[in-house]
């Protein structure tokens, strides 16, 4: 009975790199005391994607790790550190829309379809449309 998500994940993963640091506050944090930072089920999860990830690209022969993708280098040139910058820009805006929507695409999409829920279906489409439109703006601007 629990919908399937990764963002809290990565928050719990926040807070355990910090109660190396400060663990006296981490157990006075509100947010901890709602989301304890422990090795759950939706860290495990994290866990399974990113090592299925390299293990069916391994088995199918297409695993080609790059610094800078060729779409990204004819757009913005091939410097890594601009490449580096933007991805942790992005993720960082993308770990803040998913605390602050209380949940990431998986969360919302993938168990509020399946659960039925108009919310969650309306959701799904919104990540569509969001998608569709940054895609289009980008490719405009940039030219790609």
């Amino acid at each position: 009975n629990k919908p399937i998500g990764c963002s809290t994940a990565f928050a719990r993963t926040s807070g355990m790199i910090e109660k190396l640091f400060r663990a006296e506050k981490v157990r006075e944090n509100a947010y901890y005391k709602a989301f304890v930072p422990e090795i759950d089920w939706e860290w495990m999860l994290v866990v399974g994607v990113i090592v299925g990830a390299f293990v069916s690209a391994q088995l199918a022969g297409s695993f080609d790790p790059r610094w800078v993708p060729d779409r990204f280098a004819q757009a913005f040139g091939d410097d890594p550190l601009a490449r580096l910058a933007v991805a942790l820009i992005g993720g960082i805006f993308m770990g803040f829309g998913a605390r602050w929507a209380n949940g990431c695409t998986s969360g919302h999409g993938i168990s509020g379809t399946l659960q039925l829920a108009v919310s969650g279906w309306i959701a799904a489409a919104c990540f569509f449309i969001g998608g569709i439109a940054t895609a289009m703006f980008i490719y405009r601007v940039f030219g790609m």
